[in-house]
């Protein structure tokens, strides 16, 4: 049905795709993966229509006998959505914020006249309905939704009039395990029930052993295997294949010393939010953080996992210092921890945010980046640009990196810049808020190993908070497991994921996808 055929791309003279040919049956699941830059999005957008200016295209990606590089943008027009639907990565960027959901899945059919607004609106409830969100009216807006709600819309728009291929493109990267294990289940079973085919497209091969029927591995704008999944899985004939798989399951060497006292001290702690509005009261508040209690020590790494919504974000605006608490106490060197603490104290806890890009300053050089936290000196030292200098160095850059912009590094690279700048004031603690969760896999081993090399040298603690129950399990001593503002479990981290006593615990191990590798 549809048909890559020694499809090549050039973006402004610069190679991108180079002799792509790739087979995507009816009701089939074809897993693309690669790391980011490799060119498995352009590939995609290349069958839609939808490359950037300067983009020339050579060969062919056919929907059935049509090749889609020589059609007309109206023909285009009458493909996407009706023949081709696209799921993207964040559902929160690809929904109008402004236009309720209802409107916005209504929209796909109003758009190709295949139905009236009455009608569009019943079809919409339908594939709202479809998708699991029926308790969910259609007046709502994408921001009072959770991610895997929202998630679920984009999939409902995509499907609304039932397209022959559904591209996928990193639908659940930014998921918890068990929405991600509920949106994986979602597409499967519409696949099946739709005769539909699917191009997932993604750089968890774990997710890709569990859910596609074929499998292409992309390097360099090429595929370099391919071939049914069990075969790949099996075989692994290239060496990028092999790297990909070594990664996936790559565990950091850390040293084996004892962690010492403790460092960071939480103790009873309780975080509360207004309750709903009922009238002109409001109802009881939520405990968003509900009598939590850990020591950190140092030199140890303890993990924090939990659903979306469990409370994880908001224990670590306590720790940080950000958000007030009502109750309980936070301590950090034996000093309290609140949003009035001296700066000298905020030095102590540096924080690395899941996406790097987003919180640079685009329009600064690295040299101001790093140095942002010494704002929180009484005076910014004299060799400012020698710590920063030897800052980059110790994360893997080098010290002529200053001069550059954010933009001019990959992803991997700008989490490195952040780690430095969190560095920089020479912290105890280190928080680690899902900070290798949109990178691919072998990207994620390098930072892992960083993170394990930097711990040994500047004999650090880490508060490590992910999703990953791989993640969690390579880098982390203790683990403690958050379920509604509370800490359901905790323990050494192998004897929880060998033998968990929760329900709930057991519920997330049982949910997250794992790579079977075969020897």
């Amino acid at each position: 049905m549809i048909r890559f055929d020694d499809l090549s791309l050039a973006i402004h003279g610069t190679p991108i795709l180079r002799g792509v040919t790739l087979e995507i049956p009816a009701g089939r699941i074809v897993g693309l993966v690669g790391e980011s830059g490799s060119g498995k999005s352009m590939t995609a957008l290349s069958l839609m229509g939808l490359l950037p200016d300067g983009a020339e295209t050579a060969g062919a990606a056919c929907l059935d006998a049509e090749n889609l590089l020589q059609a007309t943008e109206a023909r285009m027009c009458g493909i996407r959505g009706n023949e081709i639907g696209m799921i993207f990565q964040e559902p929160m960027t690809a929904l109008n914020p402004v236009q309720t959901i209802g409107d916005q899945v209504a929209e796909t059919l109003l758009i190709h006249n295949a139905a009236g607004r009455a009608e569009a609106r019943a079809i919409a409830r339908d594939r709202l309905d479809r998708v699991g969100l029926s308790h969910i009216g259609m007046d709502r807006f994408p921001h009072e939704l959770s991610g895997g709600q929202r998630q679920r819309v984009c999939i409902a728009a995509a499907i609304a009039l039932h397209p022959r291929l559904l591209i996928a493109d990193e639908p659940t990267t930014a998921l918890d395990v068990t929405t991600q294990a509920q949106i994986l289940d979602l597409l499967k079973g519409i696949v099946a029930e739709e005769n539909m085919a699917l191009l997932l497209i993604t750089h968890d091969l774990a997710v890709v052993s569990g859910m596609a029927d074929a499998v292409a591995v992309m390097k360099d704008g090429e595929i370099v295997e391919q071939g049914p999944t069990a075969e790949v899985l099996t075989a692994r004939r290239h060496p990028y294949t092999r790297a990909l798989f070594e990664a996936s399951s790559h565990a950091p060497d850390r040293d084996g010393r004892d962690p010492q006292a403790p460092v960071l001290e939480v103790e009873n702690v309780l975080r509360l939010y207004p309750g709903p509005r009922k009238g002109f009261t409001r109802g009881d508040p939520v405990r968003a953080v509900d009598g939590v209690s850990f020591a950190l020590r140092r030199g140890e790494s303890l993990g924090l996992v939990g659903e979306s919504g469990c409370g994880k974000s908001t224990l670590t605006r306590a720790v940080l210092g950000l958000d007030p608490v009502q109750g309980g106490r936070i301590a950090l060197n034996g000093g309290a921890v609140d949003v009035h603490m001296p700066k000298a104290r905020r030095a102590a806890i540096q924080v690395v945010f899941q996406d790097p890009y987003g919180s640079f300053n685009p329009r600064w050089r690295v040299d101001r980046i790093v140095a942002e936290p010494f704002h929180l000196f009484e005076t910014r030292p004299p060799d400012w640009r020698a710590q920063v200098a030897a800052m980059l160095e110790a994360v893997g850059l080098s010290a002529s990196d200053m001069e550059k912009y954010p933009h001019e590094f990959s992803g991997g690279q700008r989490q490195r810049i952040a780690i430095a700048r969190a560095l920089v004031t020479k912290p105890d603690v280190l928080v680690l808020d899902e900070a290798v969760s949109a990178l691919d896999v072998r990207v994620r081993a390098q930072i892992l190993d960083l993170l394990a090399d930097l711990q040994g040298r500047f004999h650090l603690s880490y508060l490590f908070i992910s999703h990953d129950l791989t993640v969690v399990r390579a880098i982390t001593d203790r683990v403690m497991v958050m379920r509604a503002g509370k800490i359901v479990e905790e323990g050494a981290t192998d004897a929880v994921f060998n033998a968990p006593s929760h329900p709930y615990t057991r519920a997330l191990l049982e949910a997250a996808p794992v790579l079977e590798v075969a020897s």
